[in-house]
């Protein structure tokens, strides 16, 4: 399962519209750092993200102990987003083979509390580009009660959610509003982090150029610094891991915004979201899971973060990284299981980057 072979057509072309110059430039215009805040992983189990199967927590462990461990008994994360659940599975309760009234049976409590155990935050991602159809069916039939399933699961699982909805042509943004009311109406806001199902964040494309419509409605509506609705975006990875400079350029894009778009998408502070790359890609082991000297976070790390507001918010830099992802993401590929586990990636990144486990109160700003 990829993120999106639509969006690797797309974002190819964005990439290589940009000048080189402007992304190394961009690179180079650094101010104070901020501390990473954010610093994460996407989960997709053994079977290529349906986590339909109830897991062996000793083999779990076997292929996922590095996400706990990097080496000296700190976790290399300090956040875990489960992939995917099913939105319309979850809106009509299904239970099946892989589900129990809507949700994969893989992602249970004992998962759940192997990560909490070690202090690392947990998340389960609503959506995937295969989700697509179903995000829109669900919201067409009652996004708010799509949103308040959500919610109760967050409650019973003591996790937050994550919108992954990739219509990148007609996004149904009422029904996507109605979401989003309902889960607030159930878990508001949480500045401080506390409570665990508060935490409600959504996907947005590496750069502007894709998934427009949510990318300027959320970025309008719901990740204002004035009045925050959801804690923040992540800009997933492109259709190929990017280059430092190709990276950077895409990231840019959403501090910048659009102002010549119609409507126009508006600047989003750099504390609003986290930029993604590939640990799991393809044939490769990428630098970003073995070797952090030699990898992308390493080179784009000091612009993550003293990257400057252009237009929304104060501070700078950006909340951190999220990585794409671990155990199995594909059905063909490399894993994230031994000997290809991350402690030499993602793990000596953590330490680094100095990364905070638990993952502290984020920056507003």
């Amino acid at each position: 399962m990829t993120r999106s072979t639509v969006a690797a057509s797309l974002l190819a072309l964005a990439v290589t519209a940009l000048p080189v110059q402007a992304a190394t430039a961009a690179a180079t215009t650094t101010a104070a750092a901020s501390p990473v805040q954010v610093y994460g992983a996407w989960h997709c189990s053994d079977d290529a993200c349906t986590w339909a199967k109830v897991r062996d927590m000793a083999a779990f462990d076997a292929a996922n102990h590095w996400l706990v461990d990097r080496g000296d008994g700190r976790p290399s994360v300090n956040v875990v987003v489960l992939s995917f659940v099913n939105p319309l599975r979850l809106l009509n309760g299904t239970t099946d083979a892989g589900n129990a009234a809507g949700v994969p049976v893989g992602m249970d409590q004992q998962v759940v509390d192997y990560f909490t155990a070690h202090g690392i935050r947990v998340m389960l991602s609503i959506g995937g580009i295969t989700y697509t159809g179903d995000w829109d069916t669900a919201l067409a039939q009652n996004g708010t009660l799509l949103g308040q399933k959500a919610a109760a699961l967050a409650s019973r699982l003591g996790v937050g959610i994550e919108i992954d909805y990739e219509n990148s042509n007609s996004p149904n943004l009422t029904g996507l509003q109605a979401f989003v009311d309902a889960y607030r109406a159930a878990h508001p806001y949480d500045a401080s982090g506390a409570d665990p199902a508060a935490r409600l964040t959504i996907d947005v494309a590496a750069g502007d150029r894709w998934l427009i419509g949510i990318d300027q409605y959320a970025t309008a509506h719901w990740m204002t610094t004035a009045n925050p609705v959801l804690d923040y975006a992540n800009a997933m990875v492109p259709s190929k891991q990017p280059s430092a400079s190709s990276a950077v350029a895409n990231w840019q894009e959403h501090l910048d915004g659009k102002p010549t778009y119609n409507p126009a998408i508006p600047p989003l502070a750099p504390a609003k979201f986290t930029g993604g790359l590939y640990i799991a890609e393809g044939s490769q082991v990428r630098p970003e899971c073995t070797n952090f000297a030699n990898s992308v976070q390493k080179a784009t790390g000091s612009w993550v973060q003293s990257a400057a507001p252009n237009g929304a918010g104060s501070t700078t830099g950006l909340l951190g990284f999220m990585f794409w992802a671990a155990e199995k993401p594909s059905t063909r590929g490399v894993t994230t299981a031994p000997p290809n586990s991350c402690e030499g990636g993602v793990g000596a990144g953590a330490t680094a980057f100095a990364v905070p486990v638990p993952m502290p109160p984020l920056r507003q700003g």
